[in-house]
């Protein structure tokens, strides 16, 4: 097995800059500490990469920000949110270069390109680009959830956040509720419905039993799913979105049905855009700062590239109930 600088520098307790410092004998390290790592890469018998520090550029003052496929079902909303959280942080020190991971062709991934990776992931297909990066040893944080493979992250609480929405409609005498989920196979969908699940079970209802139907998160796709519950079960009382864009196009199925929000049938959103406080309905949602997380993302990233002994450590942020005016008490 070859051993590499990232295993000496697990096995140390260091960064691999510090590590890399030690070994190529190119900058300061504290004399006990380069002697600890001179004895590990022996004790690992460490045969250094040439090609790989000839390749190497001090600093190339570039961030890539590598996010899953751009299609009609992101939303420009929340990809918004980020980069204006990146660019806070960011200022005018480093250029920001934005690309698709599912463009990406295997192997191509240059270390000396960037001097960090915001990675913004949303399906388990981007495991090939993100252990590529990770083999390449650029300093990388996952921002919007966790992430299989070793990378730290900043993300919220999504479940938190589903059973803070499935309680209020609870709380205010809704049993009889639909729900509009996002696809599937999204770690985000899969976060959510396991909070609205154990809320449900929590207070006594069979949520197996509760209709659902799924969007893409976008407003149509959560039209069309509005107006499929509406129709089936023509009795709901509440609508529980997993987010606001959906949210509204269930508001816009509502009233072709001749329906009134919150009147005839409450709404709950997710993400609490812009949007959700100004429009003719004060959409009651919960607040997810994609910004937050973007700006979190960024900073732990800046420390991973310029302190040598920044241990980075994954964080939740927490999600906070907004209530507004459509959901009623019944």
């Amino acid at each position: 097995m070859a051993f590499t600088i990232k295993d000496i520098a697990a096995q140390a307790g260091v960064s691999y800059s510090m590590v890399s410092r030690a070994l190529n004998d190119s900058g300061p390290v504290a004399p006990e500490k380069k002697r600890r790592i001179l004895e590990i890469a022996e004790a690992m018998g460490y045969v250094p990469n040439h090609a790989a520090v000839f390749l190497r550029k001090p600093s190339s003052r570039m961030i890539g920000f590598y996010l899953s496929t751009i299609n009609k079902s992101s939303s420009p909303y929340v990809l918004h949110d980020v980069l204006t959280g990146v660019y806070s942080v960011l200022g005018g020190s480093y250029h920001v270069i934005v690309k698709g991971i599912d463009m990406h062709i295997p192997g191509s991934l240059n270390p000396s390109q960037y001097d960090g990776i915001l990675v913004m992931s949303q399906w388990d297909s981007d495991i090939e680009f993100l252990e590529e990066a990770y083999r390449k040893n650029i300093p990388m944080v996952a921002i919007s959830r966790q992430l299989p493979i070793d990378i730290p992250f900043v993300a919220t609480d999504e479940a938190g956040g589903m059973a803070q929405a499935m309680e209020h409609l609870l709380k205010c005498g809704h049993r009889r509720i639909g729900i509009i989920e996002g696809p599937p196979n999204l770690e985000a969908t899969v976060l959510r419905h396991a909070g609205w699940w154990t809320t449900a079970k929590q207070w006594g209802l069979s949520p197996e039993e509760m209709p659902v139907e799924y969007g893409n998160y976008r407003y149509h796709s959560g039209k069309a799913a509005a107006g499929r519950l509406l129709k089936a079960h023509p009795r709901l009382t509440a609508l529980l979105c997993f987010n606001d864009e959906m949210a509204f196009g269930a508001k816009n199925a509502a009233e072709e049905l001749g329906l009134r929000v919150p009147d005839d049938l409450s709404l709950t959103g997710f993400d609490n855009l812009v949007y959700s406080s100004y429009s003719d309905l004060r959409l009651t949602t919960v607040e997810r700062s994609a910004t937050a997380i973007a700006v979190e993302g960024t900073k732990m990233l800046l420390q991973s590239i310029s302190e040598d002994d920044f241990r980075p450590r994954d964080t939740w942020l927490e999600t906070r109930l907004i209530v507004r005016d459509s959901v009623k008490d019944i």
